[in-house]
């Protein structure tokens, strides 16, 4: 074993005179494992957050949506040059706006979609979220409606519902077909769907559709498909991520913004190092004086302090990379905190944890463990032999 390495160990394990150094080691350690605890399960728990949504985004929207602007389009003519695009997978039609729907006096406006219940279920997951009644067996007269829309209007499969038109204010009665759940609030309480052809006949446009989705073998290539389709039709061509943009760019500044503040608690517990450092600079004087008279060299003095304090900033890196990684595991297998899913879009807490966010925040710490052992290093490395033994 190296020398330096072993009286490292040596000041940072042996019984001290002042047990208050000893103290003060021991609240440095578990202050930067109490902060990298907290950056492991709370960037967990935002990646989760955002990599629930993104999936629940990707179940009830198509990868790519190809504007028609609600014009009568050759359908057949589009999903042709689509299929011979690589990475298209699937392609559905759809027609959408908005509505009143209506029923026991209560009226709530609410997204209405038109579409193919054949290929829709190709583009997106609205079958596998179907919890009541049948999809494919929708008639034209027959809507498929969210979770939370359903309980506020207190209906099942088979009531009758009233869906007013937005253009001339006319009633028209349609009959619950089936009932839906994709988890995300926004979408089970808002959305309703119904057959491409009876969506025409409400907003009375023969023949029309407002867009053409498109499901892709990768959503993550959505972009790079984008620019391969544009040029080919004369509409505008939306990606899934450009849909929600604010929102994906709110959660990315919300997860960077978490990961500068709790480390901030690691910062604090670095300062806490420096000072057991210095302290233990203060106490090890003589030690020092006798090691530089053997021919120890300031740069071995150096590595000595400067290791003594990357054994605490590693400890306790490794010790709070367990704890939120067993924390992070228990909040994954066992989803005891619930949540308000008209606040947060989902009604569990979800976990995700990424390696480059555990790979970051173990650098991070370690990096300012080193930088705050390289001030009493650099001390205890300039202290002249001469006069540390002066006294002795």
């Amino acid at each position: 074993m190296n020398y330096k390495i072993w009286i490292a160990l040596r000041y940072l394990l042996a019984k001290r005179q002042e047990r208050f150094i000893s103290l003060i080691s021991f609240i440095s350690i578990f202050g930067i494992a109490i902060g990298v605890m907290a950056l492991i399960v709370v960037l967990g728990v935002m990646s989760g957050f955002d990599n629930d949504l993104k999936e629940k985004i990707l179940g009830t929207n198509p990868h790519l949506i190809i504007d028609t602007l609600g014009e009568p389009v050759d359908i057949g003519l589009i999903t042709s040059k689509l299929n011979g695009v690589s990475r298209v997978e699937a392609t559905a039609p759809f027609l959408e706006g908005q509505a009143l729907l209506e029923r026991g006096g209560l009226v709530q406006g609410v997204m209405l979609r038109g579409i193919d219940p054949v290929s829709e279920p190709r583009v997106t997951k609205i079958r596998e979220y179907i919890i009541e009644g049948d999809f494919l067996g929708l008639a034209g007269n027959e809507v498929v409606i969210g979770s939370e829309l359903a309980r506020k209007f207190m209906v099942r499969p088979g009531d009758e519902v009233i869906i007013i038109s937005p253009f001339k204010g006319e009633k028209h009665s349609f009959r619950v077909g089936a009932v839906f759940k994709s988890g995300m609030y926004e979408f089970d309480l808002n959305l309703m769907f119904m057959p491409l052809g009876a969506a025409q006949d409400f907003f009375n446009a023969p023949g029309a559709v407002t867009g053409i989705g498109i499901k892709l073998d990768d959503p993550y290539r959505a972009l790079r498909v984008k620019k391969e389709l544009t040029g080919r039709f004369p509409f505008a061509i939306r990606t899934w991520m450009e849909v929600n943009e604010n929102l994906f760019k709110a959660l990315k500044l919300e997860k960077t913004a978490m990961f500068i503040i709790l480390t901030f608690i690691v910062l604090v517990a670095c300062f806490n190092i420096m000072s057991t450092l210095v302290m233990m600079t203060m106490e090890k004087t003589k030690d020092i004086g006798i090691l530089k008279a053997i021919g120890v060299t300031k740069r071995g003095i150096l590595s000595i302090f400067v290791a003594n304090g990357l054994f605490m900033g590693v400890f306790g890196t490794f010790l709070g990379a367990a704890g939120g990684l067993g924390i992070c595991k228990v909040l994954k297998e066992y989803p005891i905190i619930k949540l308000p899913s008209d606040i947060y879009y989902i009604d569990t807490l979800p976990v995700l944890v990424e390696r480059s966010d555990i790979t970051w925040i173990c650098l991070a710490a370690v990096s300012l463990t080193f930088l705050s052992a390289l001030y009493p290093a650099l001390k205890a490395a300039w202290l002249n032999p001469v006069e540390a033994l002066r006294y002795e």
